[in-house]
């Protein structure tokens, strides 16, 4: 079973991709910001999906960590901001995804999916 660190700072946003991503039948653990999403790196995760823009840490530096710790992770983008999301494919690490909400639950899976099949 696929492990993903799910970092969203809109509760009820956050509540709907870790139930959708725990039906598709991976474990999720749902993080409230980035600063929180940090503190679980020490734990080995095949999937960091963040949102880019949230108070405090952003998703761009908490993939930099996540990254730096270690660099087979897949990381995963979602924004809402479509310039955000342009800039983020300049300072994300090397092979992340990026997508652009309103993003469909089932989309997302696919995505998901697929970057763990890849």
């Amino acid at each position: 079973m696929a492990r993903i660190l799910l970092a969203e700072d809109d509760d009820s946003l956050r509540g709907f991709l870790a139930r959708a991503l725990e039906r598709a039948g991976f474990e999720v653990q749902a993080c409230a910001d980035g600063e929180e999403a940090v503190q679980h790196l020490e734990h080995p995760w095949d999937l960091l999906l963040t949102d880019i823009v949230m108070p405090g840490m952003d998703g761009i530096e908490v993939a930099r960590q996540a990254a730096a710790r270690d660099p087979s992770l897949r990381i995963m983008f979602i924004t809402g901001f479509a310039a955000v999301a342009l800039s983020a494919q300049d300072r994300a690490p090397a092979g992340a995804k990026v997508l652009s909400k309103p993003v469909h639950l089932r989309d997302l899976v696919a995505e998901v999916e697929k970057m763990m099949a890849a």
